[in-house]
């Protein structure tokens, strides 16, 4: 039992949860500086972008074992379905069952926040199931969007700009023009996040017909895209703060800049997967600590 569940515990990949809650942690931020802020609120919407999240990783782990993008060839972390540790029809059922938890929790944050505002429920269930969706069709189906150089964009507008706008307005129910700035610079990190992976399997990936923004680009313009993700976040997220009376509590952000250009500066000088994972793991956590400094910061504003 123990074994088996240490292999489902590998198929969800953990590491990438923290990223998953950066947009509801800086949406909640946001809103708390505003004066609006609810920790069922909170824990509802963590709860459901992690389910959504993990999902999206067991559609990953399924479509890269179907299509053949996984295989002996492949660098990072070992996968569940191609080594045989879990079987195709135990995925989909995972996958599942994984989908339905998501919509529970979804629909008990909607009715939390919203009561009988059905107009307002709708909405959230139609892009509740957009994501349901694209979590899934990202590397699963005929043609996965994913293996055609459209996971940036996805990763960008549900990472970063659904996720954030969308958390804040569960708070307060009201929305902003400025708040695309922060809720950009969050999108623009995941996406970073997605491309230091990329770029690291684009050999493999280029060979198994997984045709991502990387392989499109090439190896280095992809390294140069890499730079402009980091510094239009960080632009992004100056812009916003130069224009709130937010004092300095929310530039707290600004240590998490070091090990996001390190990692930047390994992934121009390497081409070792090894030591490029380790990159990887690196943007993710500075992503992360990026999002959850700025939404400290604005909180304590």
């Amino acid at each position: 039992m123990t074994k088996t569940f240490s292999v489902w515990l590998l198929a969800a990949r953990l590491r990438t949860l923290p990223l998953a809650c950066s947009s509801i942690l800086l949406g909640s931020g946001l809103a708390a500086s505003r004066g609006a802020f609810d920790g069922g609120i909170m824990a509802l919407s963590l709860l459901t972008a992690i389910l959504l999240q993990i999902l999206s990783n067991l559609a990953n782990d399924y479509g890269d074992a179907v299509s053949g993008a996984d295989n002996g060839e492949r660098i990072g972390p070992q996968r569940a379905v191609v080594s045989g540790l879990i079987s195709r029809h135990q995925m989909c059922l995972a996958m599942g069952l994984t989908a339905l938890a998501a919509v529970v929790s979804g629909l008990a944050l909607l009715i939390t926040v919203f009561g009988e505002q059905w107009l307002q429920i709708l909405a959230f269930v139609g892009l509740g199931g957009a994501a349901i969706i694209a979590a899934i069709t990202y590397t699963v189906g005929k043609t996965p969007y994913g293996y055609r150089g459209f996971g940036d964009i996805s990763v960008f507008l549900f990472f970063g700009l659904l996720g954030v706008l969308g958390s804040y307005y569960l708070f307060t129910q009201t929305l902003e023009w400025d708040l695309l700035l922060p809720a950009a610079a969050c999108g623009l990190l995941a996406t970073a996040v997605l491309n230091i992976n990329n770029v690291r399997d684009i050999e493999t990936d280029a060979a198994s017909g997984k045709i991502t923004l990387a392989v499109r680009l090439g190896r280095n313009r992809a390294i140069a895209y890499h730079w402009a993700l980091l510094g239009a976040a960080l632009l992004a997220t100056v812009a916003f703060l130069l224009t709130q009376p937010t004092g300095f509590w929310p530039w707290i952000f600004l240590p998490a800049l070091k090990p996001l250009t390190d990692a930047a500066r390994t992934l121009r000088q390497s081409h070792d997967g090894e030591v490029l994972t380790g990159a990887l793991k690196k943007t993710a956590i500075s992503a992360f600590l990026y999002s959850l400094l700025l939404s400290l910061g604005l909180a304590l504003s």
